[in-house]
């Protein structure tokens, strides 16, 4: 889904004053590591390193896991890719609705898929006969959430099935997730990563994948070498060497989630899906998501994710990442607006 995403800021000509649309955080203070990367820009003129090695190691340090166990890509989405490559043909279950790249990565490598619904619950999971599982968590888009026991459980009563668990919202979140350690007892694990939504930095596209041995070793033989840049490498690292610059005030973000969703209950016209995460669903009653989206942009500069194109939902559904709390009350005036104004069809 090459143009299907959410943060769509490159393909509007309307000056957004607000972006509600993309899952990152918002409030992160870049002007150090900006300067930073005035003292690297040398490197541009030389190749980088192949694997993204230094920031390899670091990160293994940082996890207390072997070198072996991780391998950095083009962001988040290259280690999706790289799995349904390294395996092409296998069989995949993907819980859904869900991040569009799992299906798209899968469907160009021939994986035979078959899709659950992720409220339905994991014990309800038939999982035999399939090679990978497929697992947001924190789900985007609704930030539906499976906890580490749940999960834990999950893994060990299939050993017959590769789990792909992506963990791109750990930071967005208080609850315990999966973590490096779980590794070591569940060989049939994978753990994706991003650094790019937690520091505000998407455009630097910088992911990693954490697992056994066994499935990295297969994911480099298909890893494109120099595909992380020198420039975010030497970014990476930066932001892990220097966490209390970075650090994601995620409870008050919490806080004003959960009153922007508080604001947007008190409009009959729509449902906001209850989330783990400081992202959530809302289905309209009255109207579309692209109607919505488009008065939005048009009359106040304001972003949202029209989320009509995830496996699973409708013209309905749209998707908001909270902001400022200034910004969260424009944005349910504006909605407020959207409805009074006629234009709802």
């Amino acid at each position: 889904m090459l143009f299907g995403h959410g943060d769509d800021f490159y393909n509007t000509q309307q000056e957004i004053r607000m972006n509600f649309s993309s899952n990152v955080w918002h409030g992160a203070n870049l002007e150090k590591l900006v300067a930073h990367l005035d003292t690297q820009f040398d490197k541009i003129s030389r190749y980088p390193e192949p694997d993204a090695g230094s920031l390899k190691r670091l990160l293994a340090r940082r996890f207390e896991i072997a070198e072996e166990n991780v391998v950095v890509t083009n962001g988040s989405i290259t280690a999706f890719y790289l799995l349904a490559q390294a395996w092409g043909g296998r069989t995949s279950t993907i819980l859904t609705p869900t991040f569009s790249e799992y299906e798209d990565a899968c469907r160009l490598y021939k994986h035979k898929l078959t899709f659950f619904p992720n409220n339905e619950g994991l014990a309800a999971l038939n999982l035999d006969g399939q090679d990978f599982c497929w697992i947001c968590n924190p789900n985007n888009p609704d930030g539906k959430l499976f906890s580490r026991t749940e999960l834990l459980g999950l893994i060990a009563a299939n050993r017959q099935t590769t789990f792909i668990v992506d963990q791109s919202y750990v930071a967005f979140t208080t609850e315990g997730l999966l973590k490096p350690s779980d590794l070591k007892s569940n060989k049939n694990l994978a753990l994706v990563h991003s650094i790019s939504k937690a520091y505000n930095v998407p455009g630097l596209r910088v992911g990693y994948i954490m697992a056994s041995h066994t499935i990295t070793k297969v994911i480099n033989q298909y890893l494109i070498p120099w595909s992380v840049n020198a420039l975010a490498i030497e970014a990476s690292k930066y932001i892990l060497t220097h966490p209390a610059q970075f650090t994601l005030p995620v409870r008050k973000w919490q806080r004003e989630t959960a009153e922007l969703i508080y604001q947007l209950n008190k409009l009959d016209a729509l449902e906001v899906i209850p989330s783990s995460t400081t992202f959530f669903l809302v289905r309209l009653k009255q109207g579309t998501a692209a109607g919505l989206k488009k008065y939005l942009l048009d009359t106040h500069g304001i972003l949202i994710r029209d989320a009509s194109n995830f496996h699973g939902l409708d013209e309905t559904y749209f998707r908001l990442c909270a902001q400022t709390t200034g910004e969260n009350q424009v944005l349910t005036e504006a909605v407020k607006e959207w409805f009074g104004s006629g234009k709802v069809e």
